[in-house]
């Protein structure tokens, strides 16, 4: 035992035996998982958000770097199972468009919203600052972790497929451009988000 203590000591002292703890690596900057159509687009969002930007967005706003998003069963059913969706999202020619918060926000909302086995609708929609209209009847909730996947993610802009614009400035259900929904939630543009990779989870 005595010659195992020794060896042990005389592998730490030449450098064989690292004591260490392993430093992950940074993950892959958010713009450079973006094709060249969503780089420029990135890129204008950080220039108009400035000092504000997606790295500090995702770094400060979304724990674990993973986010959420909430969809009711029926639209679950017909945009995703039955058309075999590769990609969550609205589509057009340039790619499939993802509102998404961060999944601790989302998660906590949902939980809170439970009553008797079932979210309510009400609290939901109050929790996230949308209309509970969005969360009526059963929901599907998918969470994806940004660096796993790999996907490109920016900073949300006018021109994004799904964005309600405000017609008057006392608009509140409405776009409006920094990062955050209309209620205050952290909001990200997911590009192609992979169906394969979510995680998903009903939500009664």
């Amino acid at each position: 035992m005595k010659n195992v203590v020794m060896l042990f000591w005389v592998l730490v002292a030449s450098g064989c035996v690292s004591t260490r703890t392993a430093v992950k690596p940074a993950p892959e900057p958010l713009i450079a998982r973006c094709d060249a159509t969503q780089a420029q687009l990135s890129r204008e969002a950080d220039q108009r958000a400035s000092p504000w930007n997606i790295e500090k967005h995702v770094a400060e706003k979304f724990p674990g770097r993973q986010v959420s998003w909430l969809m009711k069963d029926s639209a679950f059913q017909t945009f995703v199972v039955q058309t075999n969706a590769k990609n969550f999202g609205r589509c057009n020619d340039t790619g499939c468009y993802l509102f998404a918060a961060p999944a601790s926000v989302i998660q906590k909302a949902v939980q809170d919203s439970m009553k008797d086995g079932k979210h309510d609708p009400a609290v939901l929609g109050k929790a996230l600052g949308l209309p509970s209209k969005n969360f009526e009847g059963t929901l599907r909730m998918m969470t994806l972790d940004l660096d796993a996947s790999g996907v490109c993610a920016r900073l949300p802009v006018e021109s994004d497929p799904g964005v309600w614009k405000c017609t008057s400035a006392e608009d509140t259900d409405c776009f409006k451009f920094g990062g955050f929904t209309s209620g205050g939630v952290p909001e990200v543009m997911v590009i192609n988000a992979p169906v394969s990779q979510a995680r998903v989870e009903e939500v009664p």
